[in-house]
């Protein structure tokens, strides 16, 4: 069950705005944190469970990105609008509108997981810390592993992806029933599929445009204008301490994660054992425990810091 939002509101951006909900009191002397989605085409719903860390006096900023959830839907902007560009001025945007600027820490989840790690590459003096979650290094990695996680699936539900795939098909109950099988395995494993990840889920299939713009129809068929992303370049460049979550039944399988753990200087790495892509859902009170812990450490890095 969610903590109730302090302030709901909606912080203008150029010509639109990004609608946020702020759990806690952001001026409670702890760097509040700041959840950046998957997607790109998500909302925040699924990951509503992290409001828990305010119960341990952590001020926690939601926000559903542009395109989706309360934030300004724009169904008829095409390829050029939907860019990596667009979501990073965003997120600074946000910081800025909250006045959290210079003190903060990134949780970012999936595609939010890039997304924190291209703003952590910049070095902005107030981030504190980062936590990418399940969350791949490059697209051509991502797409290189969801070959490998297709081909393990029955070999009757790859001939119909495939088929649909090939047909452009995909939004058929056929192909939806396939793509079930590799989500049930890999995206979530519980079942039936918690109230917060459906919600999300019907948001996308409410209006779809980033998510078919960027990504594609599906987690695995990746067509869309990120398919050649990659934060490679970034990852040196990031200066805080970084916590890396993953779980072992992941569509971001370890070697779409290593390139995180191999070139930040400060990092370290919790597999969860019976999680997929979701460990916040699959297994909750694990992932608050070794959130809350790192969470504790940089707390008391900043401590003594200001001794």
């Amino acid at each position: 069950m969610a903590s109730r939002p302090s302030v709901k509101g909606t912080a203008p951006f150029g010509d639109y705005g990004t609608w946020y909900r702020v759990t806690g009191d952001l001026r409670c002397g702890l760097p509040p944190v700041v959840v950046l989605h998957g997607g790109p085409g998500s909302t925040h719903d699924y990951l509503l469970s992290m409001t828990a860390l305010a119960d341990a006096g952590w001020p926690v900023v939601h926000y559903d990105q542009l395109g989706n959830g309360g934030s300004t839907r724009l169904p008829d902007r095409g390829t050029d609008f939907w860019t990596v560009e667009l979501f990073r001025d965003e997120l600074d945007n946000l910081l800025g509108h909250l006045g959290i600027r210079d003190d903060y820490v990134l949780f970012g989840h999936s595609w939010g997981g890039m997304l924190a790690a291209s703003h952590a590459g910049d070095r902005p003096a107030g981030l504190r810390a980062l936590v990418i979650a399940n969350a791949p290094a490059s697209m051509p990695l991502w797409l290189s592993e969801m070959k490998v996680l297709k081909a393990r699936l029955p070999s009757d539900v790859q001939a119909t992806l495939s088929r649909h795939e090939a047909a452009g098909t995909t939004d058929t109950p056929e192909y939806f029933a396939a793509m079930r099988v590799f989500y049930d395995r890999h995206v979530c494993r519980v079942l039936p599929w918690p109230r917060d990840y459906l919600a999300t889920f019907m948001e996308i299939n409410d209006d779809p445009t980033v998510y078919h713009t960027m990504n594609g129809p599906n987690e695995f068929h990746v067509v869309g204008s990120l398919k050649d992303w990659s934060v490679e370049d970034a990852i040196p460049d990031v200066d805080v301490p970084t916590l890396l979550l993953s779980g072992r039944h992941d569509e971001a399988t370890p070697t779409t994660v290593q390139p995180y753990f191999d070139g930040i200087a400060d990092v370290r790495w919790e597999v969860f054992e019976d999680s997929s892509h979701m460990p916040h859902l699959e297994e909750p009170e694990r992932f608050l425990a070794v959130l809350s812990e790192f969470l504790q450490e940089i707390r008391n890095v900043e401590i003594q810091r200001t001794r």
